[in-house]
């Protein structure tokens, strides 16, 4: 498998040298974090010093905006002179394994499930008692491992 400094360097390569491009890329993970790197990912630099930042759906966008000013601060001497974020395609890469982990379910624990069926068990219908106790404890088990999906 092909590392993603390599894909990068050679994409902007074929473009044209674009002067701190190829560096604020390498330096995009580290600054940023791991977590932003997955769900956000720089796609070019514009010829007004904007960085233009491809983000994995319109909420990381709208968050990732939010937090600019300490985006630009990480990025330290490399920072552009801003950042726009919007929805569009990030790369593939190594944090594939990351990404495929973050979009199985969370599996509820026994404590989970149990605090699931108490609070479904007012309910009368079976039926739906139980699809409510599912739900509060996929709902549970999503929380408790830090995950909003």
């Amino acid at each position: 498998m092909e590392r993603l400094r390599d894909t990068v360097a050679r994409e902007v390569g074929a473009l044209g040298e674009i002067p701190g491009m190829a560096d604020l890329v390498a330096a995009w993970p580290t600054a940023v974090g791991k977590e932003i790197a997955r769900h956000a990912w720089p796609a070019r630099l514009a010829r007004d010093g904007t960085l233009h930042v491809a983000a994995a759906d319109s909420a990381w966008a709208y968050e990732l905006t939010q937090l600019g000013p300490t985006l630009l601060e990480r990025l330290g001497p490399l920072a552009p002179k801003r950042l726009k974020f919007a929805p569009g395609l990030i790369p593939e890469s190594d944090l594939g394994d990351a990404r495929a982990e973050l979009s199985r379910p969370a599996e509820p624990n026994p404590e989970a499930r149990r605090q699931a069926a108490e609070f479904a068990s007012p309910i009368a219908d079976e039926e739906l008692r139980e699809l409510v106790a599912r739900a509060a404890a996929a709902s549970l088990a999503r929380a408790a491992a830090g995950r909003a999906f």
